[in-house]
């Protein structure tokens, strides 16, 4: 194990304290930042439709037209509750008030709509109480003491929905790259070691298994890194922007299976790019050789794409327990919504099955074939 961890920090070593590396650190870092201040660039007022039903809900429209402020307020009048929750489920309204005492909501309300009728509720009842009491001071104060409305809901919880959405789909995307590019390291660094015949060097040191054990490692903990500080300069910029309190609850669960997840997907697809590496001497026929891998990957993307807008499509779910597209998939999948328990298990012991699989095969065509220079060598023959 020596040798694997000596080829391990030579990896990180050399190639941690390249200005590429340090550079597309820092831009990648710079680049998530700033898709944090975009909605406080972009976004304009909000707009929400708010029922009332009922007689006493009527007394509140003066005081949510007057609390709304920059927010564009629309207000509906409803016979009945039951009218009110039909306009709910059909999505006509965002929220409804019924007999000036319950709220109505698909989910939960959203905290600027609530603190609108929370604020509309409190002026109205206020002001009736404070007619009844004479303004008399004991009774003022004690009429000052208002109920805070009742939140009922009749719904799925759709807060998150197009911030998971949203979560997801960045998320895939930097998955995708980060695999891809560090995969292709890999594939790269065998090419040249194989090309300049160093591998023959090395060799007499190290065991091959080593070798590639040990790039693998170092080139993952590169990758490992760039992806953490992705995350934090994330969730950094969010916190900034005053945009975390609006975050989906379960985030360290989310970051915790990107993690997981990349370290899998990274495990398989370089002991793949490695072992169709070996199989070549110049860099010129690397991409040829590659073909197979940057194709899976790209269905990979393309499928853990459409799980970020459908995660509970059957595609998605079914592929998310298929490796390799589990890599991606998955974590997709948790961050979109929720992942029964079952899921998430099956799916990370067939993916850790796999990559095993695949890194013994890896290790098999490596040994077997970055030795032979000149001429491409058949995967076919490198395995036999």
């Amino acid at each position: 194990m020596n040798g694997l961890w000596l080829v391990a920090r030579r990896e990180i070593v050399t190639r941690g304290r390249t200005k590429a590396f340090i550079i597309g650190l820092v831009v990648s870092a710079v680049l998530v930042a700033a898709l944090a201040f975009l909605p406080k660039l972009f976004s304009g007022p909000d707009s929400y439709t708010v029922g009332l039903a009922g007689a006493q809900s009527q007394a509140l429209r003066p005081a949510l037209t007057g609390a709304a402020g920059d927010v564009e307020l629309t207000v509906r009048e409803f016979p009945d509750e039951a009218g009110a929750s039909a306009a709910i489920t059909a999505g006509d309204i965002d929220a409804a008030v019924v007999d000036g005492r319950r709220v109505l909501a698909d989910g939960e309300v959203g905290r600027e709509l609530g603190l609108l009728l929370e604020s509309a509720n409190q002026a109205t009842q206020t002001q009736r109480q404070l007619s009844e009491a004479g303004l008399d001071p004991a009774k003022v104060t004690e009429a000052m003491r208002v109920a805070p409305l009742e939140h009922f809901s009749i719904g799925a919880d759709t807060r998150y929905s197009s911030l998971r959405t949203g979560i997801a789909s960045l998320l895939v995307m930097v998955l995708f790259f980060l695999l891809i590019f560090s995969s292709m390291y890999v594939a790269m660094g065998v090419v040249e070691e194989k090309g300049s015949r160093i591998v023959e060097i090395l060799l007499t040191s190290v065991r091959p298994w080593q070798l590639l054990g040990g790039k693998i490692v170092g080139l993952g903990a590169l990758a490992l890194v760039n992806l953490v500080v992705i995350i934090v300069a994330g969730l950094g910029s969010t916190v900034v922007t005053g945009l975390a309190a609006d975050l989906p609850p379960g985030m360290t669960g989310i970051v915790l299976s990107a993690l997981f997840w990349f370290v899998l997907g990274y495990a398989f697809f370089s002991a793949m790019a490695a072992a169709l590496g070996s199989l070549v001497s110049r860099h010129e026929d690397a991409n040829s050789v590659l073909t197979p891998m940057t194709m899976l990957m790209t269905v990979t993307y393309l499928v853990a794409y459409f799980a970020a807008i459908q995660p509970s499509s059957s595609i998605a779910r079914i592929l998310s327990l298929v490796p390799p597209f589990s890599s991606m998939v998955m974590p997709v999948r948790m961050a979109g919504g929720e992942v029964l328990a079952w899921e998430i298990a099956l799916a990370a012991v067939l993916m850790l099955l796999a990559t095993v699989g695949i890194l013994m095969l890896g290790a098999r065509v490596y040994s077997r074939a970055v030795l032979r220079t000149g001429a491409r060598v058949k995967l076919s023959e490198a395995v036999r």
